[in-house]
């Protein structure tokens, strides 16, 4: 039945599931799926970090290789992402220890993006991301 249930109504197995874990009903659990989810959470928590550090990066960029175009709408979607990221890190610390990586996915992304929104080529950006993490969090920090 859980299993049926998983596939048809996963809202009504979600809450099944608390159920049995609340009431320690663990051989009734579909441990299984459960497991799944909770791998799944775990890898949308590090694809939210990868998205916000794309949008922080491409705002970044757009800063450094199109001055005259610095604006309000900028700087707040640069500051938003600094306090973002801020709080998602402190929500899954262990999410650190993947930074370099994410950071080297979202520079990629960062890059396409701001070629289309700037007309610029892509070869004008820098291969890998000229930004520590560091200075990129920084509140002073506005590259030039």
């Amino acid at each position: 039945m859980s299993d049926a249930l998983y596939e048809t109504d996963f809202y009504a197995w979600a809450n099944q599931q608390a159920a049995l874990l609340r009431t320690g009903k663990l051989t009734q659990a579909d441990i299984e799926h459960i497991a799944e989810e909770i791998e799944s959470m775990g890898k949308a928590e590090k694809r939210e970090l990868v998205s916000r550090l794309t949008v922080l990066l491409l705002h970044l960029l757009k800063w450094r290789h199109q001055p005259e175009r610095r604006g309000k709408s900028w700087s707040a979607s640069i500051r938003v992402q600094r306090r973002d990221l801020t709080r998602h890190l402190a929500d899954n610390p262990s999410l650190k220890a993947k930074l370099d990586e994410s950071i080297a996915d979202a520079y990629g992304d960062a890059v396409i993006q701001a070629g289309a929104e700037t007309d610029l080529p892509e070869d004008v950006f820098p291969v890998v991301c000229p930004w520590s993490f560091e200075q990129m969090m920084a509140e002073d920090f506005w590259p030039e």
